[in-house]
Parts: C-alpha cells; structure tokens; sequence
C-alpha cells in the first residue's frame, strides 16, 4: 500500500503542475485521493466554478452526483472514502455550447502514478467520452447513452455514468430507466462500501 507520505507528495507535485501554462485561467489542479479512498469519480474536467473554487462538484452537478450516490458533503469529500480524478485537471476553458475537453498533456502525466496508488478503490464511476475512452476502450465506438445502457458489462467494479450536469435534464426525461433501476443499485453499492 501506498504510505501516506507517498500520498501526499504526489499530491503536492499535482498541485504544483505547470505542464499546461496556456490555460484561460491559469493553471490549478485539482484532484482529491488517499490511498484509502474506497470509491473512485472518474470525470472530464474541471468548470470554471470549480476553478474559482477549489473545491470539485461543488456545483449543481455535485449536488445531483451526490443525490445517485446517497450520500453527503462530508463522506464525498473526505478523500479516505472518495477519489475524484478527472481526465484533466485544471479548466481547459470554453467552446460553443460548453467546456473544452481534457488537455491531452494530463492523463499521460499523472494518470498512471495516480491510480497504481489507488490500492483500495472497490467501485470506479465513469463520467464522459473522454473517462470512458481511457477506463473502458471497448466502448470506444458506443454513444454515450450505449456505454450507460450496457453498465452490467462491467458492474460491481465499474460504472459508467451520464454527467449530473443540469444540461442533461432531457437525456435523464429520455432514459428514465437510468434513475429508475441504475441509481438504486449504485447507492446499494455505495453503501456497502463505505
């Protein structure tokens, strides 16, 4: 197992990454991990109120995140109990109708020396093309909406997830068997893990 000393260095070794120097906002990682952190989030990256803030999915997008796992504030962000490790780290900044992708220097950076210390993950939630295209490959040519419709492919170890976003208010009106059979199956699992 990974000693917490190890932890917290790589943590402040992400915290202090400059690789993308030519983001709008500035550079500023932000990941949460223990050694102990039982639960993964996988995500795409960083918003911009996540930027301002420094503190990841406190947002409506967390608020709903945190509504289908179950649970509140202060187990989602106590890093012994819950990772979040985006696809990038720092806001890459907008585009027409939304954000920007991940930066494609971040994964290859951290990505590895992240998750090789994640010895005690149980469940990994994947949220978005890019987390999709790196946890799970063979969903490469699947739609989002397809890699969702085929979460018992890879249940209990990992689950793809919509994005908790608000923009995604039609897609859950248009799929409401993901609420009404995945969600109760995923605060079952959660609970047992923590």
């Amino acid at each position: 197992m990974a000693s917490s000393a190890n932890i917290n260095s790589l943590l402040t070794e992400i915290r202090a990454c400059r690789i993308c120097k030519d983001l709008p906002l500035g550079p500023r990682p932000i990941v949460q991990f223990s050694s102990k952190s039982k639960l993964l989030i996988v995500g795409q990256a960083p918003g911009r109120i996540t930027h301002e803030k420094g503190i990841p999915f406190d947002d409506p997008s967390g608020d709903r995140l945190r509504t289908w796992l179950g649970i509140d504030r202060d187990s989602f962000y106590d890093s012994e109990k819950l990772a979040i490790v985006p696809m990038g780290f720092c806001f890459p900044g907008t585009a027409k109708g939304g954000d920007l992708p991940p930066r494609n220097e971040c994964a290859p950076a951290w990505r590895t020396k992240i998750l090789d210390r994640l010895v005690s993950v149980e469940l990994t939630l994947i949220i978005g093309r890019y987390a999709i295209d790196w946890h799970l490959p063979e969903f490469g040519k699947s739609t989002v909406t397809e890699a969702v419709k085929s979460w018992k492919t890879s249940w209990p170890k990992q689950l793809i997830l919509p994005h908790p976003s608000p923009r995604n208010n039609r897609w859950l009106k248009q799929n409401p068997w993901f609420e009404d059979d995945v969600i109760p199956k995923l605060q079952s699992r959660v609970r047992q893990i923590l």
